[in-house]
């Protein structure tokens, strides 16, 4: 087994221009865009973590595991561009910087209409439950253009996916509370299919991982069925910290809008 770190160029300057533009815009051009703001650290801390957390899951030696070994280990390559990458760089992103990037880009009737739960929502479960169809998923662990493409499209749409819930910016803000909590439950169910498909097959669909060594004690069967409920769980996870977060702050501005009603 060669477990290496990837340093492939294209990753790396990917990585490192994304991460300069972040340091200048909220270094030295802070105070042309925000005047008077200080240098938002805690959030830099996130947007850095979240780059890192990228740059793991598909330049680390987990790549490797995942392309040509496990299963389970892919799986776990995916929820870290879906969930843990988008999360931290949405809160990562002061409002007054996404809001900028928003207007100099004039991409605010677009962004509003791809980050839609009922749009996003839909082109990411189409995406992640397409990729995963035997013929597909083969074609990316064969061909490395189509494995990029496979991990862009899962890493941008889990971006559109989560904004209506974590973004920060003003000008394309989250959705409404009763909105927020019907889509995070759609979409809870909308990965059932795919959960159902990896977890209760009873056969192994994917032949890398049927004929690749077994570097753990874990048939191909088992390893996809471990794929299948990592997935769920951090879906599950993921989307129930959500619902809770949504009722607990609803339920707080309907105490808060009672309270200042009363003063009135």
């Amino acid at each position: 087994m060669q477990l290496h770190w990837h340093t492939e160029p294209f990753l790396v300057i990917s990585l490192l221009l994304v991460t300069w533009l972040y340091a200048i815009w909220t270094g030295p051009l802070r105070s042309s865009i925000a005047p008077g703001t200080p240098f938002p650290l805690k959030d830099a801390l996130l947007f850095y973590t979240g780059m890192i957390i990228i740059y793991v899951a598909v330049g680390s030696p987990l790549d490797s595991i995942a392309e040509i070994f496990l299963f389970s280990a892919h799986m776990v390559q995916h929820m870290l561009l879906i969930y843990f990458a988008p999360t931290l760089l949405l809160l990562g992103t002061p409002s007054w910087l996404i809001d900028s990037c928003i207007k100099t880009l004039k991409i605010e009737k677009l962004l509003k209409i791809l980050t839609h739960p009922a749009c996003g929502g839909i082109l990411f479960t189409f995406a992640f439950t397409i990729w995963h169809i035997p013929v597909l998923y083969e074609a990316a662990l064969i061909d490395k253009r189509i494995h990029i493409l496979e991990h862009f499209t899962m890493f941008s749409l889990g971006l559109l996916m989560l904004w209506p819930f974590l973004t920060r910016s003003q000008s394309v803000g989250r959705k409404s509370y009763p909105v927020r909590m019907i889509a995070i439950f759609l979409l809870m169910v909308g990965q059932l299919p795919v959960f159902a498909f990896l977890t209760f097959s009873g056969e192994a669909f994917y032949p890398t991982y049927i004929w690749a060594p077994r570097i753990i004690d874990l048939d191909p069967l088992n390893d996809q069925i471990l794929g299948g409920v990592i997935m769920k769980i951090v879906n599950m996870g993921f989307s129930l910290t959500l619902l809770g977060l949504c009722f607990y702050y609803w339920s707080k501005k309907d105490e808060d809008d009672s309270k200042q009603g009363a003063f009135l």
